[in-house]
C-alpha cells in the first residue's frame, strides 16, 4: 500500500465545491470516479481544502491510498486522460503513508478577483466579480492591512461554520490593481467558512466608502458577522497555493 498526493487544478463553476455529497457532482465525486476506473479499486481521496460551489483552484491537494505499482509521478498523466477538461492533475508523487493534508501545517493562499468597469467583460465572467461602481484601491490597502497577524475572525466567518476556534492568522494580504482588475490575495495558516469571501466584500464596502479603512479594527473586536460586509461570489475566488510547512509535510 501506498500514499499519492496530488495536486489539483480545476475550474469550479460547474461543481458543487470539492465535498462529496448526494446527487451532485464535486470534484471530490470525479476524483475519485477517475481513480476508481483506472484502478480498479474503490478509491476516496481526502481533500486539503474543502472549497464551495463555483470556486476555482490552481493548486488544491488530495492524497489517497492504493496498492497498484504504477510509479506516483505517472498518475497524473494517466488520470488527465480520464477527467473531464475543466479538472486537470498538475503534480502526483508518493509522500508516507501515515501523511494527512489536513493536519499539517500549512499555508494557503487565495486570490479574489473584482472586475471595476463601467460594462461587463464576457472573459472574465467566470472567474471574477463584476462591480461598475468605482473602487478606491488604496483605502482598500489601508483597510486590508489591519488584517494582518493572529485575530479572532468571528466576525469574517459565516455564521454556519462548525469550526472548534475562529482563530487564525493572515500572514500577507495584497490589494493590487491592473487595468480594470483588482487582485485581493491573502495568504494565512487556515481559513473560515466564507471567510476570503466576507474579506473581499467588506474591502469592497471600503472601496464604494461606505465603510472606513480604520473600521476594520472595530469590526475585527466585535467578533459579530453582522458587522463585516456582504459575502462576495464564489467566481472571484481561486484557491491559488498550498503549502506543506511541517517536518513531514513538503511545500507544494
Amino acid at each position: 500500500m501506498k500514499r499519492v498526493m496530488l495536486t489539483v487544478a480545476y475550474d469550479g463553476t460547474n461543481y458543487h465545491g470539492w465535498q462529496l455529497q448526494p446527487n451532485v457532482t464535486t470534484i471530490e465525486s470525479v476524483l475519485n470516479e477517475a481513480l476508481s476506473a483506472l484502478l480498479r479499486e474503490d478509491i476516496r481521496v481526502i481533500g486539503a481544502s474543502r472549497t464551495d460551489t463555483g470556486v476555482h483552484a490552481l493548486g488544491n491537494i488530495a492524497v489517497f491510498d492504493t496498492q497498484a505499482r504504477m510509479p506516483a509521478e505517472k498518475f497524473s498523466y494517466a488520470l488527465n486522460q480520464r477527467l473531464p477538461e475543466d479538472v486537470r492533475i498538475q503534480a502526483s508523487r508518493e509522500v508516507p503513508v501515515d501523511f494527512h493534508p489536513r493536519r499539517q501545517d500549512s499555508r494557503k493562499t487565495y486570490e479574489y478577483k473584482i472586475l471595476n468597469s463601467a460594462f461587463p467583460m464576457p472573459v472574465y465572467r467566470l472567474y471574477s466579480h463584476f462591480t461598475y461602481v468605482p473602487l478606491d484601491i488604496v483605502k482598500m490597502r489601508r483597510a486590508a492591512d489591519y488584517l494582518k497577524g493572529e485575530h479572532d475572525f468571528r466576525s469574517f466567518c459565516s455564521v454556519y461554520t462548525t469550526a472548534e476556534t475562529t482563530v487564525r492568522t493572515i500572514y500577507d494580504i495584497n490589494v493590487e490593481k491592473a487595468g480594470d482588475l483588482i487582485a485581493i490575495q491573502v495568504t494565512g495558516s487556515g481559513f473560515l467558512y466564507n471567510m476570503v469571501r466576507i474579506i473581499a466584500g467588506t474591502l469592497m464596502e471600503v472601496g464604494r466608502g461606505n465603510l472606513s479603512p480604520e473600521k476594520m479594527d472595530e469590526i475585527i473586536a466585535a467578533c459579530d458577522r453582522t458587522k463585516a460586509g456582504p459575502t462576495a461570489p464564489a467566481c472571484g475566488l481561486t484557491l491559488v497555493k498550498y503549502e506543506f510547512t511541517g517536518e513531514n509535510g513538503q511545500s507544494v
